[in-house]
């Protein structure tokens, strides 16, 4: 029997509770398609576009792009309402720029459907584009797992099947009561080889991306006026007191 393909993203993406909407004023995360500039009305090529990717608060220098011969062509905004928002904020601190030539093909259609829109003028527009925002998002984490960037932690563990597995497990399940056999055992590894090459892929031992997990699962549920032993409860911890002590360390 041929093993079910693994569903990298769904689970991260539950966890994130993305809300993505046209805009470039740059406060969230922000997803900016740009291209060199026109010439005699041609449609753009794929070695014209590119996709720069600005962390929260920085927005996009459009005198930079100019200066490159590139105009910015159209911006979304990120926000995420889920508790895993803040650990997936950590890989983009910098900003990443993705040439379309060597792009995954999910993110390249995608950039393309909004580029055809962006040019024709067509009846529903608006919410075509609020939704297209979505769409981009999910091409670009396809992107990154597919080419992940040495310096982002989370891709380069979801690009690694063994690891990924885990991760997987982990961000679907993170109350299960997790533990360095079981987390091996779901991705085919042996303890030691497993505690090895999570730590090399990710910077972080297991067990501590499973606490920095969940956490953040605690502190959003805590936001929301949820009290700390059904909180306890639903992220894996002994009682209120452990969960307590844990917030307090990591204060």
């Amino acid at each position: 029997m041929t093993e079910a393909r693994l569903d990298r993203l769904s689970a991260l993406l539950e966890g994130l509770s993305p809300r993505v909407w046209p805009s470039d004023r740059g406060q969230e995360l922000s997803l900016h398609i740009v291209r060199a500039a026109p010439a005699d009305g041609q449609p753009p090529l794929i070695d014209a576009l590119r996709l720069l990717v600005s962390p929260p608060g920085q927005g996009v220098d459009v005198q930079a792009l100019r200066a490159r011969g590139l105009v910015l062509w159209m911006s979304f905004e990120v926000a995420f309402d889920g508790p895993v928002g803040r650990l997936f904020l950590d890989e983009f601190r910098q900003p990443l720029e993705i040439g379309l030539t060597r792009a995954d093909p999910s993110l390249i259609q995608v950039v393309h459907l909004i580029a055809s829109e962006i040019e024709t003028r067509r009846c529903g527009q608006p919410l075509f584009m609020n939704r297209a925002g979505d769409i981009l998002l999910i091409g670009l984490l396809r992107h990154l797992v597919s080419a992940p960037m040495g310096s982002m932690r989370l891709f380069n563990g979801l690009a690694d099947p063994r690891i990924a597995r885990t991760l997987v497990a982990m961000h679907a399940d993170p109350a299960s009561p997790w533990t360095l056999a079981t987390l091996a055992l779901e991705g085919g590894m042996s303890r030691t080889s497993f505690a090895n090459r999570f730590k090399a892929v990710m910077g972080v031992s297991a067990g501590k991306y499973l606490e920095n997990l969940r956490l953040a699962l605690a502190h959003r549920m805590v936001a929301t006026g949820m009290g700390l032993k059904r909180v306890a409860r639903e992220t894996g911890y002994a009682g209120p007191s452990t969960l307590s002590r844990a917030m307090h360390r990591a204060a």
